[in-house]
Order: structure tokens, then sequence, then C-alpha cells
């Protein structure tokens, strides 16, 4: 009686080996841009939130006169979107605007920055760890295209700083905080 349980317990186990290291294959496969995707993700939670409620008296702000308004802080995140998304896929930039010119109410910023967001999620998501590891010239340096899309979360979180400051002089909590 214990030779067939253990002979069938032994066979589904053996079959199913080879289902458990594709699955193991496939979460290795995306470990390192699957998780720069999901710091993306939370740079770009901060930045939509912020762009969405913020009034455009906000996104007219600026403290002094040699610093970008709100509004052009988020333009200009959303132009950096395409450029370095389109940089880490070897694509080209799919964006022929310069959003810091052409979108110049709250509306057109948001859309921007939604549209922009779109298209580097879909690069996040299709970036493979092998693909990732592959480099190319970028800002006169050999840069792993992973690396492109960990420069693209640092630069958001940069100017998300920037705004997180502009929030607190402006008496708004900003939506990190919250």
């Amino acid at each position: 009686m214990k030779t067939p349980y253990a002979f069938t317990l032994l066979l589904a186990l053996l079959v199913s080996l080879p289902t458990l290291a594709l699955a193991q294959h496939d979460h290795g496969a995306m470990a390192v841009t699957g998780s720069l995707k999901g710091l993306h993700e939370i740079t770009q939670t901060n930045i939509m939130k912020t762009a969405e409620m913020l009034d455009e008296k906000v996104y007219a702000y600026r403290p002094t006169d040699d610093v970008r308004t709100t509004g052009q802080i988020l333009a200009h995140i959303a132009n950096a979107q395409y450029f370095f998304c389109s940089s880490a896929a070897d694509e080209e930039n799919p964006n022929k605007e310069n959003f810091e010119e052409a979108a110049t109410t709250k509306a057109a910023i948001v859309a921007a920055l939604k549209g922009a967001f779109e298209y580097c999620g879909g690069v996040y998501t299709n970036m493979s760890d092998a693909a990732g590891a592959e480099t190319k010239p970028f800002f006169g340096n050999e840069m792993a295209k992973s690396a492109i899309l960990a420069f693209n979360s640092a630069h958001n979180y940069e100017h998300y700083g920037n705004l997180v400051t502009y929030m607190r002089l402006n008496g708004i909590v900003p939506p990190s905080s919250m």
C-alpha cells in the first residue's frame, strides 16, 4: 500500500518540477526590472496625486523668479518620462511636444502626465532583466537600460522634492505625507 502512494507522490512531484522551475525562472527574469517598476509606480502615484490635487493658483506658483513654476515642473516630469523610457526601450521618443511650452493649464499638464506615465509603464512592464542588463550610451556614459529606468525614478523623486517644498510653502500637505 505504501509503494503506490509513494510512487504517486513522487510522480506528481516530478511532473510539477518543470512548472515550478519555469515559475521561478519567470519570476527571476523580472526581479530587478519588476522592482524598478514598483519604485516607478510609487513616484507616479505621488506625482499624479500632486498634479490632480493642486489648483491653478498653485500651478502658477514659484518661490522665486529663478525657478520653474509648479506647473512647469510637472510638465518637465512628463517630458522626462518619454525621454528616459524611450531611451531605455531603444525607441524613438514618441513625444513630439515640449509640455513646458505646450501644456499651460492644469488639465493639459495632468493629461500629459497620464500619457507619459502610461507610456513608461509599458516600458517597465516589457523590460526583462536580461534586456535591462544591456548597455547603451546615455549622457556620455555606457549605462545599463535598467539603470536608465532607475535614473528616471531618481529624476522623478528629485522634482517631487521640489514640489513638496512648493506645497509646504503654500500650507499643503504633500501626498507622500498624507
